[in-house]
């Protein structure tokens, strides 16, 4: 028996690996930083430098979560929702956590050094440091973490379009404004669903201070509001036209409405209705924006 256990454990040891980068979370930097490239393109769009570039960025993200996984080891032991991870659940080492990460983030930042440039670079660089030298320790001390974690998790379409172009330029920066409104909704939605898992693990997330999620859910809206207008710049600035002008019209309304639903009853069915929202909200909404540029 102890011999069939050791084999599985060997053999499932790639997928715990895997589980440690978080690829729900890598996904989204995969999105966002094609989307910053390809925006960020003149002309036709060189697909073998932009893999190049999405690549690097997700070592360098996957590394990242990986030595989030090894610091908040302990925090989450704590929460039903993280104790079956691979290091609160002792599947891994956390010394292997650490110097996966460490690997990962060392190849990517190489990678993009060698494929990209040195603004990419330097981005993905800032990117990672911010997030686990602010965002996490911030996360036990201050409702605010959420807020100073939003300055990193939106830097990935200036990624993509720094290697593109070898500079930031406004209409980057609206990208940028773009994914860190977006990410309000969505995390203080998540934030809200796992109240009762951040308030055991000392985790100080809005909901956890706000009981009655008045807060929470006001942030919610206040920021799908400003989203609205925010992705119509892109139609403004001359990066996009009048198709996705209306296309986000609709698509910000529609998301606003689906927060006033959950902000109604404040449920944690109508929370992870809205968590769902905002993971389809984005992909279409920059979708539609790389559909605009390049049918024009």
């Amino acid at each position: 028996m102890q011999t069939t256990g050791l084999v599985a454990s060997e053999a499932s040891r790639p997928a715990l690996y895997l589980a440690l980068t978080k690829p729900d979370v890598s996904f989204l930097v995969i999105l966002t930083t094609v989307a910053g490239y390809a925006l960020g393109t003149r002309g036709p769009l060189d697909w073998l430098r932009m893999g190049h570039t999405v690549f690097g960025t997700t070592l360098i993200a996957a590394g990242t979560s990986a030595l989030n996984h090894y610091i908040e080891r302990d925090t989450d032991a704590q929460m039903r929702r993280t104790a079956s991870r691979p290091l609160p659940s002792g599947q891994l080492q956390p010394r292997e956590a650490f110097w996966f990460g460490v690997s990962l983030i060392a190849a990517g930042t190489l990678y993009l050094a060698l494929a990209t440039n040195a603004l990419a670079t330097l981005l993905g660089i800032l990117t990672s440091v911010t997030y686990l030298c602010a965002y996490t320790p911030l996360k036990r001390r201050t409702t605010l973490a959420t807020l100073v974690g939003a300055f990193p998790g939106a830097v990935p379409p200036l990624i993509g379009w720094a290697a593109a172009r070898g500079t930031i330029t406004l209409d980057a920066w609206t990208l940028y404004a773009i994914l860190f409104l977006w990410q309000f909704p969505h995390f203080d939605a998540i934030s809200w669903v796992y109240r009762e898992d951040y308030r055991r693990a000392g985790i100080r997330m809005l909901p956890v201070v706000d009981r009655e999620g008045k807060r929470t859910f006001r942030e919610i809206l206040l920021t799908a509001a400003l989203l609205v207008p925010v992705s119509l710049l892109p139609a403004v600035t001359g990066l996009a036209g009048a198709r996705y002008f209306f296309g986000a019209v609709v698509l910000g309304i529609m998301l606003v409405e689906v927060c006033l639903w959950a902000a109604a009853s404040k449920s944690n069915v109508r929370a992870k209705w809205l968590i769902h929202a905002t993971v389809l909200h984005l992909p279409l909404l920059l979708g539609l924006l790389i559909y605009d540029k390049f049918i024009r």
